[in-house]
């Protein structure tokens, strides 16, 4: 039986989230925190980096979610788990802030120093040696790692999902939506593999970007920022990790995968906007492909239909979502014991 008091870190991480960032968006704007839309002709400037809030959000309802379990419950299972994942969180958004405090245009963080920062933000998990080191290995076998699971697995699951997540991005809502259908179907996932507690933390994120997507949605009034999808992709992986889901994890993935592959081919210098018309509809700003923001433009050429960002937008969320309602099909039988 699901228990109704569990709506309560839910709600408040929805309703802080809600009532917050219009005050960020004033303050961002005084003190000059301000971002260009790109993908529109003529736009006002954005405010930037709010999806400090939506973590804002996620941490007090995280926190209202651990007392519930310790006073309330008094239980005090998982609770070094729930300690080590907001940990991560924390530091991970915090790297992500000062990516954008650095500046996108400028370069922001160095890749080197990226890498090392969110190896730090693993640090957590790795001290308490989340999730389990016996894995699948094609052809191998079950292989178990021992230390190089938490040592080497934990942390390049934690950059490589914080970097991907943070690569299909440019247009307005889709970072904020993705991060919902994701974090729906991990914590789909995790209830049906019997860790009910992550499924909760999922909803709590979820509920916080769907306040946050209320005002970054087309036409946007806040960009999210590296803030947020830092912390998005990192929440990702340790769902993951400590729902022992890690190949089920990477096959929802798959959208990002292919981004990551699509940024390679652009040497990761190529950008994910479109080119905007003065009637509102996009182009492609090069003549290769090089983001699945592009690909969606293209497909809508290719049909006759006016390509713009907000389509663009719900194309890649269908896309998604298909990858994870297949993944539940393919992955049944460890899912459901069908």
């Amino acid at each position: 039986m699901i228990d109704i008091m569990l709506l309560i870190p839910i709600l408040l991480s929805f309703l802080i989230t809600l009532f917050v960032i219009p005050f960020w968006i004033k303050k961002a704007k005084d003190i000059g925190l301000i971002w260009d839309d790109m993908n529109k002709s003529k736009s006002e400037k954005i405010a930037g980096s709010g999806g400090i809030i939506a973590v804002l959000g996620f941490t007090v309802g995280t926190l209202i979610f651990i007392a519930y379990r310790v006073f309330i419950v008094q239980k005090q299972t998982f609770l070094i788990e729930l300690m080590a994942l907001l940990s991560v969180i924390l530091i991970a958004s915090g790297i992500g802030l000062i990516d954008d405090l650095f500046g996108w245009r400028k370069g922001g963080l160095s890749i080197k120093s990226r890498v090392i920062l969110l190896i730090i933000a693993a640090i957590p998990l790795m001290a308490i040696n989340a999730g389990k080191s016996l894995v699948a290995i094609p052809i191998l076998g079950k292989v178990d790692l021992g230390l190089l699971y938490p040592l080497i697995v934990i942390p390049i699951g934690i950059i490589g999902a914080t970097t991907t997540f943070n690569i299909l991005a440019g247009f307005n809502g889709l970072e904020a939506g993705q991060g919902i259908i994701l974090l729906l179907g991990l914590g789909f996932l995790s209830f049906f593999t019997g860790s009910s507690w992550l499924a909760v933390i999922a909803l709590i994120m979820a509920a916080s970007l769907l306040a946050f997507l209320m005002y970054n949605f087309f036409p946007a009034k806040v960009f999210p920022g590296d803030a947020l999808t830092y912390s998005v992709g990192a929440l990702i992986a340790i769902l993951s990790i400590l729902g022992n889901f890690e190949k089920i994890a990477l096959f929802f993935y798959i959208p990002y995968i292919l981004e990551t592959v699509l940024k390679l081919r652009g040497r990761l210098i190529k950008q994910s906007f479109g080119k905007p018309n003065q009637d509102g509809s996009l182009g492609l700003k090069y003549e290769r492909i090089y983001s699945l923001n592009h690909l969606a433009i293209l497909i809508m050429q290719r049909l006759n239909v006016k390509p713009t960002e907000k389509r663009a937008v719900l194309m890649i969320w269908a896309f998604q979502i298909i990858i994870i309602l297949l993944g539940f099909l393919i992955f049944r039988e460890g899912i459901f014991g069908i």
